[in-house]
């Protein structure tokens, strides 16, 4: 099997459910972004270990990345075609969204935040989820500017990705507080 086609080589894009649009495109920049988000996160989960706390960590980014790719069907179909996704397969719905907000105190009930601006890059984790928790609030950015374009079907996917970022920002500094030998001994390692 090929994977080019050269349909997108006039600087277009097939839509899921028939449609072109321009690389360019609202919808396009939107759901590219979110597949940023989860190939950043990727990047995350290939670096957590096989302790208690990696192994936990790990299956939580898996997580988010596979609802990351319910996200990004909805968004790459064609918005005419709202009406042929599939609840939590192609299409986010509320409860996904309500599923992450347990995860996120979880997190965030083992961890105390410092009375300022957290600097990230504690740990070379919580810095490759820092800059995934950044995309995915482009990738919010970009979804929000969809909805108000009117290119957007229902807004669960744009609560999803609000909450997913609060779920990795958690995730984030959890991994810091988790991995204190690895502040000892650096200047202005602290977040």
């Amino acid at each position: 099997m090929k994977i080019y086609t050269r349909k997108g080589d006039d600087g277009t894009t097939g839509l899921w459910y028939g449609g072109r649009r321009p690389k360019s495109d609202l919808r396009i920049d939107a759901y590219g972004t979110v597949d940023e988000a989860g190939s950043a996160l990727g990047v995350a989960r290939s670096l957590c270990d096989d302790t208690a706390m990696g192994v936990e960590v790990a299956r939580e980014i898996l997580s988010i990345q596979r609802d990351l790719f319910v996200a990004g069907a909805e968004l790459a179909a064609a918005p005419e075609a709202a009406d042929r996704l599939d609840d939590g397969v192609s299409r986010v719905t509320d409860e996904m969204t309500a599923e992450l907000e347990p995860a996120i105190d979880r997190y965030m009930d083992r961890v105390e935040l410092p009375p300022k601006f957290v600097i990230t890059g504690g740990t070379q984790l919580s810095g490759q989820l820092d800059l995934a928790r950044a995309i995915l609030r482009r990738a919010e950015r970009r979804v929000a500017a969809l909805g108000e374009a009117g290119e957007l079907a229902s807004p669960a996917v744009l609560a999803y990705l609000n909450r997913a970022a609060d779920l990795v920002y958690a995730i984030a500094r959890f991994t810091d507080v988790a991995n204190p030998a690895l502040f000892e001994g650096r200047a202005g390692a602290e977040s």
